[in-house]
């Protein structure tokens, strides 16, 4: 039995506690009829519901997540990489209280042409720090000023929450928010990879159906663009043994930020069944040994039958994320490469 339904949950009333309270964590209402029931279940489980029991292993089962620094060498880390990217934190409005972002400004004084960035992490985990390679990068290389932002994430907050500070930050971005940081309002496009490329996949149809701007560019690193992942191939053949994610983490998340099998299809889950005509140029970067990569192929496919301008960046034998690390695989280098030349292009 999973205490969600009267357990405390951050929302756009309760905004004044999430700073005080660690997200997720469920709190028993003294009040409940049944308080004395999920207080006894209190002191049998550890954390209190379902929900949190499943989501800790995910969100600690890194090495170093507990705080013990992670054995061996590890690659040069973004500062290192890219000490005259100047990196900046600002809060945004958000919906349901202030979007952490950081702001990845490149050398120089702008206007910059800028880059709103989604991290990935199964849209249950991950923060703006995980992806400083890549936003370090894409500023130093293409010249743009990144704005990547740390959205809420799921099972506390499904969809469309994630969309919902997307959208916000955009719209923040369009309004002159990043200004002071030499951003330049009317050329701006929007990255993910892994989860985060399906909020950067769908975030052009999201704003147009909310009467706002869409973005003038899309770039996908490894993204998933339809919910339905079992209708493909390279699913099917990739995912059960995969090593990056496997079938039954696809299974998690896709519940965790999608509660509704009904919703699965909605355009704004799985922009690929949705409307692209008018979509903004697009660059999807995939590797062969990637479970998504027949969804990528479709979702290239779609935006050019719609009309649009969809280029694909393909390595073979390269897995989900293989961009991730520096110097640590070619094809990632040559993946960035084209990303950078990419954004150049908008």
């Amino acid at each position: 039995m999973d205490n969600q339904t009267h357990a405390s949950r951050p929302d756009a009333a309760a905004a004044d506690r999430v700073a005080a309270d660690p997200p997720g964590v469920s709190r028993i209402n003294p009040a409940d009829p049944a308080a004395a029931y999920y207080e006894l279940l209190a002191r049998l489980r550890r954390p209190l519901t379902l929900r949190e029991i499943m989501i800790a292993p995910v969100r600690s089962g890194y090495i170093g997540a507990a705080g013990a620094p992670p054995p061996g060498p590890l690659p040069p880390a973004a500062a290192t990489l890219y000490p005259e990217v100047r990196v900046s934190e600002v809060a945004a409005p958000g919906p349901a209280g202030p979007i952490r972002c950081q702001v990845f400004a490149p050398p120089g004084n702008g206007p910059f042409p800028m880059l709103l960035y989604a991290h990935g992490g199964g849209f249950t985990v991950g923060s703006s720090e995980d992806t400083a390679y890549l936003t370090s990068r894409l500023a130093q290389e293409a010249g743009v000023l990144v704005v990547s932002l740390n959205y809420r994430l799921a099972p506390e907050w499904p969809f469309p929450a994630a969309l919902e500070d997307c959208l916000a930050a955009l719209d923040w971005m369009r309004g002159g928010g990043a200004a002071a940081f030499g951003g330049d309002p009317e050329r701006i496009a929007v990255a993910g990879d892994s989860a985060g490329g399906n909020f950067a996949a769908a975030l052009p149809l999201y704003a147009r159906d909310h009467g706002a701007r869409p973005p003038e560019a899309v770039l996908l690193l490894c993204p998933i663009t339809d919910f339905e992942v079992e209708k493909h191939e390279s699913f099917e053949r990739l995912a059960p043994l995969g090593i990056i994610y496997d079938t039954a983490f696809v299974g998690f998340v896709r519940g965790a930020y999608v509660v509704h099998r009904r919703l699965w299809g909605h355009p704004h889950v799985s922009p690929a069944g949705g409307d692209l005509a008018g979509y903004p140029p697009t660059l999807v970067v995939s590797g062969e040994a990637d479970p998504m990569i027949d969804d990528n192929r479709a979702f290239v496919a779609r935006v050019r039958a719609a009309g649009g301008r969809a280029e694909h960046f393909v390595r073979p034998a390269m897995p989900h994320g293989y961009y991730f690390f520096p110097k640590l695989l070619k094809e990632g280098d040559e993946a960035m490469e084209a990303a950078s030349a990419f954004l150049r292009s908008y």
